[in-house]
């Protein structure tokens, strides 16, 4: 392979330590030497990079992806390339690819549509997280990727979409298969507690499945039940699951919801703090914008989408219980998430749809499509599911940016851009990372550069367990971004948001220049990151 130097650059190591300036050999895709001079010329390199004016840090960790299908999809995912992300850490919010039973293939496919999109050619067989996982590995992507075990797939492959507890056999079912994903170097359990079949979890199935984490040092990654009204008692959830378990607590997409709840973040706060002072290890991931992004179903109360996507379009079709479902979603005080509740009509916008005769709706919010139809928003936002089998994206503006300097602020947090990647994006699906960095270093000096690449690369490569990833050292792998620290910023918006970053250089994964000075380059160079693990003994 290649020997590469990368001379005269600043090095921010993704420690959180200072930045230093120095030279980076890189041979056979990791990094050899790191050099306070220059080695002598008579050294001979195949490429001479000079950073000079640059900063190279470590390449990114999107802590929290929705490239599941799109990584097979695409060769470059250029939405994350270009921010500088090089790793994806996907099998988010308990609802992915693997475990699927083939007698289950086509309802989650409707299912999954909706967050992670459609991929038609994609061979579904492969039935296991094993059999998904040799299909990444043997895939020509350039972008690295880790799996966590999506706890929906695993429930609907032991009991299907049924809300109830499961039983002794079916929960041993469960626990088996946690172990064996475990087992072959999964980082750690998801789960979606406002998704189907997810929601129907007691935190009793959720504390014995987190145990069988636990044995292995993994993670639980969890979309909590609730971001809003009830987000106190949701977080005292998550602590007994993490305090019965012995689990590390990772919250996904930290947040408070609605306009309405912004009164407690002094709260949430404490309860973060209190938490840590009890022992228990907590980490989450944020995005910086104030609007969300899922699947429209999402609306529906979860007794609505019991049962499966097909059940649950006949529900919407049906007169009689699409009145109680919009009644319900209508009322004030819900105990489950209400995204009609904190957002309102008028703040939920359509980003994608799985045909062609529905387009005019992507980019309208659910009042102007209620409109259009003549008919009221949430009944409009029905008759889309029903016409596009579930297919329907949309972003929800939720969210206060006081919210956001504040929970970037705090040690335990790290980067995500949990985006979704079909139709007219979220702009975080191309921005997160250089959005970051603008406002929260440059703008605002909340944080240094080096407290922001920290939460952006060695902190998530130590919450997932990626080893020789994430920090800038001899011996460890070589995916490195080399950026204009200064003049690194998004330029996208929720009216454009297909626009990339400027001030990215260069991009490298494992020691592979993919993307540099507006040029691609083919390498088949992505890996499969699983842990180093050594199988407990019961």
């Amino acid at each position: 392979m290649a020997k590469t130097l990368i001379k005269n650059v600043k090095i921010v190591d993704g420690t959180g330590a200072p930045a230093y300036h120095g030279h980076l050999i890189i041979k056979e895709g990791k990094i050899e030497s790191i050099l306070k001079d220059l080695p002598s010329v008579h050294t001979l390199f195949d490429e001479t990079i000079n950073g000079e004016g640059y900063t190279v840090t470590p390449g990114f960790i999107d802590s929290h992806s929705h490239s599941d299908l799109m990584i097979f999809k695409e060769m470059f995912l250029k939405p994350k390339l270009r921010q500088g992300i090089t790793t994806e850490v996907l099998g988010q919010d308990g609802v992915s690819v693997a475990p699927l039973p083939m007698q289950y293939v086509t309802d989650w496919r409707k299912n999954l549509a909706g967050l992670d999109g459609e991929h038609e050619s994609f061979n579904w067989s492969f039935g296991d997280i094993k059999g998904y996982l040799t299909v990444i590995d043997n895939s020509h992507t350039t972008s690295n990727a880790t799996y966590l075990i999506p706890h929906g797939n695993v429930r609907m492959a032991a009991m299907g979409f049924d809300n109830r507890k499961p039983t002794v056999s079916e929960l041993d079912d469960m626990c088996g298969m946690v172990d064996e994903a475990m087992a072959i170097g999964c980082p750690g359990l998801s789960a979606g507690l406002i998704y189907t079949p997810g929601a129907f979890a007691l935190e009793e199935e959720l504390i014995e499945l987190c145990k069988v984490v636990s044995r292995y040092d993994g993670v639980f990654v969890v979309h909590q039940r609730s971001e809003a009204g009830n987000i106190m008692a949701s977080m005292e959830e998550l602590f007994r699951i993490a305090r019965a378990s012995g689990v590390r607590l990772h919250i996904s997409h930290f947040k408070l919801c609605g306009r309405q709840n912004w009164h407690l973040i002094g709260e949430l706060l404490a309860k973060v703090d209190e938490g840590i002072e009890e022992g228990i290890e907590i980490t989450f991931d944020m995005y910086p914008y104030t609007a969300g992004s899922t699947m429209l179903s999402a609306i529906i109360p979860p007794w609505g989408r019991e049962g499966g996507t097909e059940i649950m379009l006949a529900r919407l079709k049906d007169h009689i219980q699409k009145k109680k479902l919009i009644r319900d979603i209508l009322s004030e005080g819900c105990e489950w998430d209400n995204f009609v509740e904190f957002a309102g009509t008028a703040g939920i916008y359509i980003t994608d749809v799985g045909t062609t005769k529905n387009q005019w709706a992507v980019g309208k919010n659910l009042n102007d499509i209620g409109s259009k139809m003549g008919m009221g928003p949430v009944e409009a936002a029905f008759q889309l599911l029903i016409e596009e089998n579930n297919h329907v994206s949309m972003v929800d503006f939720y969210g206060n940016e006081e919210h956001l300097e504040r929970f970037i602020s705090r040690d335990e947090g790290v980067v995500c851009t949990d985006g979704l990647l079909g139709g007219k994006a979220h702009p975080r699906v191309y921005g997160a990372f250089p959005r970051v960095i603008d406002q929260y270093v440059n703008k605002k000096s909340i944080l240094t550069l080096e407290q922001a690449i920290h939460k952006m690369t060695g902190l998530p490569a130590k919450i997932f367990g990626l080893k020789k990833r994430g920090i800038i050292k001899e011996g460890y792998w070589a995916d490195l971004v080399l950026l204009d620290e200064i003049g690194y910023r998004d330029t996208n918006s929720y009216e454009s948001p297909h626009s990339y970053p400027e001030g990215l250089h260069m991009v490298m994964v494992n020691g592979h220049i993919i993307y540099d000075k507006e040029a691609w380059h083919l390498h088949d160079c992505g890996q499969l990151l699983l842990k180093e693990v050594e199988i407990p003994v019961c």
